[in-house]
């Protein structure tokens, strides 16, 4: 399954429909960068993502936690939010390096905030918001090997 690079998403069933595609194209191991202003739909899209993967719970933004875990009968998911963040150290004390061992999949909304620690991602979408229409592209990041 191939990903386009944008994405207009108007209704709910359109956000539902991206993280399917999602779900379906980008496997563990896998680090996603969200970016996007608050109230973009960061939140929604990974909800959707999760139930896309089979979770059927309850869930939560970690804006407080920072990370909610979702072990997943095929993949651990990690969601994270670092729009709190005061100071990317503190992502060190947290042992957020553990997190990217394995074969989980990483979805990081504000990663800015995590700069100079967190590691590079694989994807990235990034949001844009414009009349209440929500535009999101998804981009493929290249490492150097």
């Amino acid at each position: 399954m191939t990903l386009s690079s944008h994405y207009t998403l108007e209704t709910e069933a359109d956000t539902e429909a991206l993280a399917l595609k999602l779900a379906r194209a980008i496997h563990a191991p896998a680090t996603v960068f969200l970016e996007g202003t608050l109230g973009a739909g960061k939140t929604t899209l990974v909800r959707y993502w999760l139930r896309a993967l089979g979770h059927s719970g309850a869930v939560k933004s970690p804006t407080y936690t920072l990370v909610e875990p979702y072990e997943l009968p095929a993949v651990t998911v990690y969601h994270f939010d670092l729009y709190r963040l005061g100071d990317p150290e503190e992502l060190e004390y947290m042992g957020m390096r553990d997190y990217f061992d394995g074969n989980s999949l990483r979805l990081i909304e504000w990663p800015a905030k995590g700069q100079g620690v967190l590691p590079m991602p694989d994807w990235t979408l990034t949001w844009r918001v414009d009349g209440g229409v929500r535009q999101v592209t998804v981009s493929k990041q290249e490492h150097e090997a």
